[in-house]
């Protein structure tokens, strides 16, 4: 599927590198954050933004400052959310028919979703974590997860059983706490990357396309 090179302003002194990737016929579009530790080339990005270009959804990813920079260290979550928001607006520009979702992988998709919680991103109807990042590696929290009692928005959380960064029993308690606008999907032996060890009874492969039918399937219903 095609990918269309896009620039995003962010206020009056930043502009980042983006890429809208969209069916003929989309039924949505995900405004898709990268991570901390990778950009919006990287090869689970664009397996994401390519699966659901055949499954009907476009996607626009999006770089953060920090990595359109080349520094590994994440933006602030200030510039962060303003980049979500900036985004948000030019896929709405770019696409105007189409229902908004927003999110992204790990870092992004918490950076999505403060900003959400902050102010409402306009026209965005849910939100989609591909791996939330509930707590740094080693130390069990929910206190990441604190400012989701602000959205007001359905939330998909996609989420392996060995991810270190969010345990499967915080990671549950979470979403029940959340209700009814949550809808979790825990995916078997599947880490923070959604990589699956040889011992599984599926591979990578597999889970990619579950986790991408599980969102064609949540966004058909939100929309």
């Amino acid at each position: 599927m095609p990918e269309q090179p896009l620039t995003i302003h962010i206020g009056e002194k930043r502009a980042v590198s983006a890429l809208l990737t969209a069916p003929a016929q989309p039924v949505a579009c995900y405004v898709f954050a990268h991570g901390a530790g990778a950009g919006m080339t990287h090869a689970f990005m664009t397996s994401v933004a390519q699966g659901l270009a055949e499954r009907g959804i476009a996607t626009l990813r999006f770089q953060f400052p920090s990595m359109e920079a080349g520094v590994r260290r994440p933006d602030p979550p200030v510039i962060a959310q303003a980049s979500v928001r900036a985004a948000v607006a030019e896929a709405a520009r770019r696409l105007p028919a189409l229902p908004l979702i927003a999110g992204g992988k790990s870092f992004g998709g918490r950076m999505t979703s403060q900003a959400q919680a902050a102010e409402p991103l306009p026209g965005v109807r849910g939100l989609v974590f591909v791996g939330f990042p509930l707590h740094p590696p080693g130390k069990p929290s929910d206190e990441r997860a604190r400012h989701l009692d602000d959205v007001r928005i359905p939330m998909l959380f996609l989420q392996g059983t060995r991810d270190a960064l969010a345990e499967a029993p915080l990671v549950t308690a979470v979403a029940k706490r959340l209700g009814k606008l949550t809808t979790l999907k825990l995916f078997a032996d599947a880490d923070h990357s959604f990589h699956v060890p040889a011992r599984a009874t599926r591979d990578d492969a597999a889970v990619l396309a579950e986790l991408l039918d599980t969102i064609r399937d949540w966004v058909a219903r939100v929309v």
